[in-house]
């Protein structure tokens, strides 16, 4: 098991037998909305991008991780760096766990904080920010638990579904 280790859960990098489980997660449209995707992937494109993931974050300012369950190494969601600003000391933070029968287990806790000692100790950042949609409760929940404030909302930001929502954001600052 290699990769920075939690409890109950490893965050990895991307391997090729992702394949599947990336196909599944980013063809899923209840997904979409948070990651602003308007059209399905092929596997061809998400072999290409697994392909390509090696890539140092400080060369493609973004990174991608796989949220493994210890107990038996199964992948049960990701959790992504983005919009990485070294100069500025800063990085965006998205997650997801995709099954619901892996949501609410403290899955998305424990990897929001194996990040945010990640960032500060190999990254030598100063903050994190995540970008949540107003109805989105329980990751506003998620990120305030671990010491994330609301610092602003962006009105009518996202539209979906045929109406706009609000996202708020939320920063840590590490140091």
């Amino acid at each position: 098991m290699k990769g920075l280790l939690g409890e109950h859960i490893f965050l990895r990098a991307l391997e090729p037998s992702d394949l599947e489980f990336l196909y599944d997660l980013e063809n899923d449209m209840s997904v979409w909305e948070v990651s602003n995707t308007t059209t399905p992937y092929s596997k061809f494109v998400l072999k290409q991008y697994l392909e390509n993931a090696h890539r140092d974050i400080f060369e493609v300012k973004q990174l991608r991780l796989v949220i493994c369950k210890k107990e038996d190494s199964n992948a049960v969601g990701f959790i992504d760096l983005f919009d990485f600003e070294p100069k500025h000391k800063r990085v965006g933070v998205g997650i997801v766990i995709f099954r619901e029968t892996d949501q609410q287990k403290g899955f998305a806790s424990e990897a929001l904080q194996l990040v945010k000692d990640y960032a500060l100790r190999h990254l030598a950042l100063h903050q994190l920010y995540a970008n949540i949609t107003e109805d989105n409760e329980r990751s506003i929940r998620l990120f305030q638990k671990l010491g994330f404030t609301e610092s602003g909302i962006k009105k009518d930001w996202i539209y979906s579904e045929g109406k706009f929502k609000n996202e708020h954001i939320f920063q840590l600052l590490l140091n």
